[in-house]
């Protein structure tokens, strides 16, 4: 039996097996089972293959997610320098399609990888390599054909089962291996899916029977096997529905109902294309601060891009170690201080718009 057909077996096992407390512990062990096999199906293909390899630039990196021909590389093509091939054809896209969007003074890279199927996380159409690129985006926007609007749940799912979280945040909970004691669960909070025999049966398919577990979230069997897996990452999504001149405005409504916050553009006709390029700088967290030189005046014209919730600190790291180095304080014009040039420290959080004037020792 190869290793697909071990995880349709454990799959088919799980749906089968009613959920209850009798029967949770065996799931748990089932589902532990089954995402140890889909870690070595993903390793083996990483092995197999050269898979697809784009450097990181810009500001921040997003990769278009979708089926063929949806639309992904004619929207590449509108709100980038990209001039991908575009056809009336699937597979249109066979490597990854590296451009930058430029928004705000935001320097944007924009991956348009392949369109994928269903099975594509076991590696139907090349699947696991096309989502592997995914795991190193800042944020993953999903086009979905308008007439079509179950492709996201497909693609979700695909994401999933390649190690991929989509809008989800890490559990808090910790997993502190020991040499001996046996296993030791405590909870600060009331747990409602796990309970100690759930905990030591996933730990055990592990391998793990000396450990300290602590819960700090109302985690699930799924969350919590994921905190022993160690490799899952979290990542904003933005959903976008394309072809939006080929539905009406009562269809549209629906599917805004039902997927809350997406956005509906048609890339044929150039609709809501700016939407989509504020929607993206938004769901990627980034503001602006502009810089001024002690004696001199404000370069507002090439706006430094950071991250909401950064400090003076980031800024320096930024622009060069030494200013972290020499730093003796700095001076903020803006909404993140009580009064206009107010002195502030290198951990002051900046907010959008910020103006600052950095000050180091000599």
């Amino acid at each position: 039996m190869d290793i697909e057909e071990k995880i349709k077996e454990i799959e088919d096992e799980i749906r089968r097996t009613p959920y209850n407390k009798a029967t949770a512990h065996h799931i748990g062990k089932l589902k532990a089972k089954l995402s140890k096999l889909r870690e070595e199906a993903v390793s083996r293909t990483a092995r197999k293959g050269k898979g697809f390899h784009v450097k990181k630039s810009g500001d921040a990196t997003i990769v278009l997610v979708g089926f063929p021909s949806v639309g992904k590389s004619t929207l590449l093509n509108i709100i980038t320098n990209a001039q991908a091939k575009v056809g009336e054809y699937q597979f249109t896209t066979l490597d990854v399609i590296p451009a930058i969007m430029e928004h705000k003074g935001a320097r944007i890279q924009v991956l348009d990888i392949p369109g994928i199927i269903p099975g594509a996380s076991k590696g139907k159409g090349r699947g696991r390599e096309v989502l592997s690129v995914a795991r190193n985006a800042d944020l993953i926007v999903m086009i979905i054909d308008i007439l079509d609007p179950n492709q996201r749940n497909i693609i979700i799912e695909e994401l999933r089962n390649v190690g991929i979280r989509p809008d989800e945040k890490p559990p808090d909970i910790k997993v502190k291996r020991k040499k001996r004691g046996g296993i030791q669960v405590s909870a600060t909070i009331q747990a409602t899916h796990l309970n100690e025999q759930i905990i030591r049966s996933i730990l055990n398919e592990y391998g793990i029977h000396n450990a300290e577990v602590i819960l700090r979230d109302d985690a699930t069997i799924d969350q919590f096997i994921d905190v022993i897996e160690g490799n899952r990452v979290y990542i904003p999504t933005l959903t976008i529905f394309n072809k939006m001149d080929l539905v009406d405005e009562e269809y549209v409504k629906k599917i805004q109902e039902e997927v809350p916050g997406s956005i509906f553009i048609s890339a044929k006709e150039k609709i809501n294309i700016d939407e989509v390029k504020e929607k993206i700088f938004e769901k990627l967290n980034l503001i602006r601060v502009y810089l001024k030189p002690q004696h001199g005046e404000p370069d507002y014209d090439e706006p430094l891009i950071i991250r909401k919730r950064s400090t003076v600190k980031d800024v320096c790291g930024k622009l060069h170690k030494d200013f972290i180095k020499k730093f003796r304080y700095a001076r903020v014009w803006g909404k993140s201080v009580k009064f206009q040039g107010q002195k502030v420290g290198i951990d002051h959080i900046l907010e959008d718009g910020d103006l600052i004037t950095i000050i180091t020792r000599r």
